[in-house]
């Protein structure tokens, strides 16, 4: 299981506003039912990891197809084989410590 932040940034977009682009990359986490979780800068993900890839990569072409020239994405992957963990889990565990 593997925990992974998709951050994708359209680049020369011509606004300041990206959020139609962030929504519409969203959309795509949303089709396919995975556990997510959507920040103010990023969209987390939690799955295998092979599938998370995937809709990684769907969501970076996505910003082409609403017709960016220029397309940015940063992944993060966190992947822990010694035991199940999942997106609540790592955060109790941080909680559990404040």
């Amino acid at each position: 299981m593997a925990v992974v932040e998709v951050k994708v940034v359209p680049v020369g977009t011509g606004s300041a506003s990206m959020s139609s682009y962030v929504a519409s990359c969203y959309r795509v986490v949303e089709e396919e039912g995975l556990k997510h979780q959507l920040t103010p800068t990023s969209t987390i993900i939690e799955g295998d990891l092979a599938h998370v890839l995937n809709v990684a990569r769907r969501m970076h072409q996505e910003a082409f197809a609403e017709g960016v020239e220029r397309v940015v994405t940063n992944i993060y992957i966190d992947e822990r084989r010694d035991k199940p963990t999942e997106l609540a889990d790592m955060v109790e565990a941080v909680m559990d410590e404040v």
